[in-house]
């Protein structure tokens, strides 16, 4: 079940699946003769935070770290900040499901993104709109993008090009919501006292 929280603002509502902390783990492999070598193909670990304050926006956030053989990380691999809006839903009644992302990068990497959120079902897919760089960041024309709740699950997958290099995957992830402790507070305030009547 989707929950809306209070305050959300009514035009990013049919965003309210992707609120939340989420974390977890997935595949990266860089684009040929971009990235260091243990970035050609690593595993990753993320956190991704969709974040709401009222406004006809959510604010997003995501950190990414290389992952060892063991899963413990062993340095950052990409961050990313920027904001989601439903641009076709000025008035919160249209059913215009179109989504609009601008997204910045800590390589210097500044994209526009359109998408549209699928009919019936909590996914998002998106493609770049809109690329600049600064000179030192990788050659890099464009991508796109798949969210989904799955099983309560976000997956996402992401292509890249560059100008030699078609479009192609080259990062996937699936992530599960921390847990808000103040929600936890709430729960454990609903059990019995002796705690033993819950399992009765």
């Amino acid at each position: 079940m989707i929950e809306i929280p209070s305050g959300l603002h009514k035009d990013v509502v049919s965003l309210a699946f992707l609120l939340g902390t989420w974390e977890g783990a997935g595949v990266h492999a860089a684009l040929p003769g971009q990235g260091e070598p243990d970035t050609e193909k690593c595993n990753f670990g993320q956190e991704l935070v969709f974040r709401h304050d009222g406004r006809p926006f959510i604010e997003f956030r995501s950190r990414s770290w290389v992952l060892d053989a063991e899963g413990a990380k062993v340095r950052p691999l990409e961050n990313e900040t920027g904001f989601w809006r439903v641009t076709g839903n000025q008035h919160g009644a249209t059913g215009v499901r179109e989504v609009e992302c601008s997204l910045v990068r800590d390589d210097g990497t500044v994209e526009i993104w359109y998408g549209e959120l699928a009919d019936g079902k909590p996914q998002i897919e998106l493609a770049t709109d809109a690329v600049a760089r600064v000179a030192d960041s990788a050659p890099y024309s464009g991508g796109k993008r798949l969210y989904g709740l799955v099983n309560g699950e976000l997956m996402w997958v992401g292509e890249k090009s560059a100008p030699e290099v078609p479009l192609r995957p080259y990062m996937s992830g699936q992530l599960k919501k921390v847990l808000n402790p103040a929600k936890l507070v709430e729960d454990i305030a609903d059990l019995p006292d002796d705690g033993i009547a819950f399992f009765r």
